[in-house]
């Protein structure tokens, strides 16, 4: 039986804040996400995401961008050079957490093949995962190479599909189904118009732990756990971890965007998340504003010094975006649970989906929805 999935606001869970057109992370002009998921036999339920800041065919061209870690139990590499130069000029690609090594080096294949104006001996990719290793089985070789560089020739701009898919397509959130999630929120500065996208891999939080649109539903929804096969430990609840990539077109410094990473703990946390030791939560934000202002040079032979410029909001009118962050955070996170799908997968272990209708009588009953 086919379960009827759909978006938080399809559901009518109240949410604040305007969103973009698609109400994703690719409602930020150039964006696009790619995904290749892996779901064969009884043991396969993973795949790659791919997130592209200024699309397929800029690949190189920097942005501003910083990177925070709420809980560093987990991995997301090339982020000492970003944390270095203030800036992201490669794909980011989403896996699970023993991929990592096949999907770095499928980006560098993938950009020695198609952006020769890159260095094509000097590349730091960022590949970052969450763990999957209840239904998928993550000691397997599944992820190959290939498979990144088919994640970033997939991805597009325009609606982006949710839950069990790329990267997610194996995870749990809440002790519900998890996977990928996105949404955004459009800010006013004066005059203009700029959009804060958030792109989340869900896979983290205790299901007593959820909260949706402030009301503590998680302990309303009792665990039903299935059979541990013997000499397998259990993994610990709120264990797994969650990667959140922030994009926007407002123009911001490399240290704007790191606060826009660290606001992100807070959109996890309305989610209800208090943030597990076995939880690796690491995100990363970046601005695609100012071109060329970040692009490295090498010295000229002729012993010029140039200058760049870079355009920024103030720092003290950086609220707004900080809100939007928190907003579509939140909203992405609520996304996955209402979007993804059961799944059954290795050794037979079963992942239900966040039952809606239960929900719906929860937020009902706290006058949260209309009946």
């Amino acid at each position: 039986m086919t379960e009827n999935r759909m978006r938080a606001r399809e559901l009518g869970i109240p949410l604040t804040g305007e969103p973009g057109p698609w109400n994703a992370i690719t409602d930020v002009p150039g964006v696009e996400v790619g995904y290749v998921t892996l779901c064969e036999g009884d043991d396969v339920r993973t795949g790659v995401t791919a997130l592209l800041p200024r699309g397929r065919d800029r690949v190189g061209l920097p942005c501003a961008a910083g990177w925070h870690s709420f809980n560093g139990n987990g991995e997301m590499t090339g982020t000492a050079w970003i944390e270095e130069s203030g800036s992201l000029a490669v794909p980011v690609l989403i896996t699970n957490t023993y991929a990592v090594g096949p999907v770095h080096r499928g980006v560098v294949d993938w950009v020695r093949a198609n952006c020769r104006d890159m260095a094509p001996e000097w590349l730091l990719p960022v590949v970052t995962e969450t763990w999957d290793g209840h239904l998928n089985d993550i000691h397997g070789t599944a992820v190959e190479s290939r498979h990144a560089a088919a994640a970033i020739e997939a991805a597009s701009t325009g609606p982006v599909e949710e839950g069990c898919v790329g990267g997610g397509t194996g995870m749990r959130c809440y002790g519900f189904k998890g996977g990928s999630g996105t949404a955004s929120r459009v800010v006013e500065y004066g005059d203009d118009r700029y959009t804060v996208g958030a792109f989340v891999q869900a896979n983290f939080g205790a299901r007593r732990e959820l909260v949706v649109a402030g009301v503590p539903v998680g302990p309303e929804l009792p665990d039903r756990p299935g059979p541990v096969p013997d000499g397998e430990r259990q993994v610990p609840p709120g264990a797994g971890s969650v990667i959140v990539v922030v994009a926007t077109d407002a123009p911001l410094l490399p240290g704007q965007c790191k606060a826009l990473a660290r606001r992100v703990t807070l959109g996890l946390a309305r989610t209800g998340t208090t943030g597990s030791h076995f939880s690796g939560d690491i995100f990363l934000a970046f601005s695609t504003a100012n071109e060329s202002a970040l692009t490295s040079t090498f010295p000229a032979d002729d012993g010029s010094a140039p200058y760049e410029s870079m355009r920024f909001v103030p720092w003290g009118r950086m609220d707004p975006f900080y809100g939007a962050v928190v907003e579509s955070v939140e909203e992405a996170v609520l996304n996955v649970l209402t979007g993804a799908h059961s799944m059954t997968g290795r050794d037979g272990h079963h992942v239900r989906a966040l039952p809606l209708d239960r929900l719906s009588e929860l937020l009902a009953a706290r006058g949260a929805v209309a009946e």
